[in-house]
């Protein structure tokens, strides 16, 4: 039987994990509060740090045409450019919000982008890591249009537009998803209405996991799936300010940044 840990990526060393900066909203001088805060964090972290995972929604908009990107954001890319040259190997996780990430990110700070889930072996520990949208049985509205989102047609039509009605139009449906989603997103809901904590139960019963790392629910969350399995769900830097450290020679360990 195939196990998708047959693709895994193996690494040894200090990981951090974050998610959810969702940087551009709710206006441009909170947003470069919040990144302010962030490259601080990364700053503070760069000296012991050998691999930084992003977990995606990282910009609450992104597109990227051949010849343009969004504007602005240019502390924490400069930031991630220094941590690439310093040797820190950085994983970036599309999320729903940043779906259409090209190839900006790996040209100029070397990231590793990946559009789904991924297997990883981390300090010998089997993890499942990823942003999280889209795992579980339910949601199939919210499967459905992200497909269509992502159909590279689809892509290559939206890209006709000017990038000022296609950021528009984007920030309109990105404002309307907070509105109707924010309150799920501010408490637990339950195991029963968990997507990604049922996604986690169905897989541990074909595979030998340890740690599940996703991002996506904005909310600190460390549960016990199963006997051996942890699923961790990093939260994200509008409410929490939250990572997750894992280090060579301990576990896994959500925390808060204070500063």
């Amino acid at each position: 039987m195939a196990t998708i840990f047959q693709q895994a990526i193996t690494i040894q060393g200090n990981a951090f994990f974050a998610s959810d900066f969702h940087l551009g909203v709710p206006n441009e001088k909170e947003s470069n509060i919040r990144e302010r805060k962030i490259v601080q964090w990364l700053d503070e972290i760069k000296l012991e740090c050998t691999h930084l995972f992003l977990l995606g929604d990282i910009f609450d908009y992104w597109f990227e045409y051949k010849d343009v990107v969004p504007r602005g954001y240019i502390m924490l890319l400069a930031k991630l450019q220094e941590l690439h040259e310093s040797g820190i190997t950085i994983y970036y996780f599309t999320g729903n919000h940043d779906m259409w990430v090209q190839d900006y990110f790996s040209q100029t700070f070397g990231a590793i982008v990946f559009r789904k889930q991924q297997a990883f072996v981390i300090n010998g520990k089997r993890c499942m890591v990823g942003h999280g949208d889209g795992l579980g049985p339910k949601d199939l509205g919210y499967k459905f249009i992200k497909g269509v989102f992502a159909f590279r047609p689809n892509r290559k039509l939206y890209g006709c537009l000017h990038p000022r009605h296609s950021f528009a139009i984007a920030r309109f449906f990105s404002h309307k998803s907070r509105t109707m989603t924010s309150a799920d997103e501010i408490s637990y809901m339950g195991d029963d209405k968990e997507m990604l904590v049922q996604y986690c139960q169905q897989i541990i019963q074909h595979e030998d996991i340890h740690f599940f790392i996703y991002g996506h629910r904005h909310l600190m969350i460390e549960k016990n799936i199963g006997d051996k399995a942890v699923y961790f769900n990093i939260g994200d830097w509008i409410s929490h300010y939250s990572y997750l450290e894992f280090k060579e020679n301990d576990g896994p360990k959500l925390k808060q940044y204070d500063k």
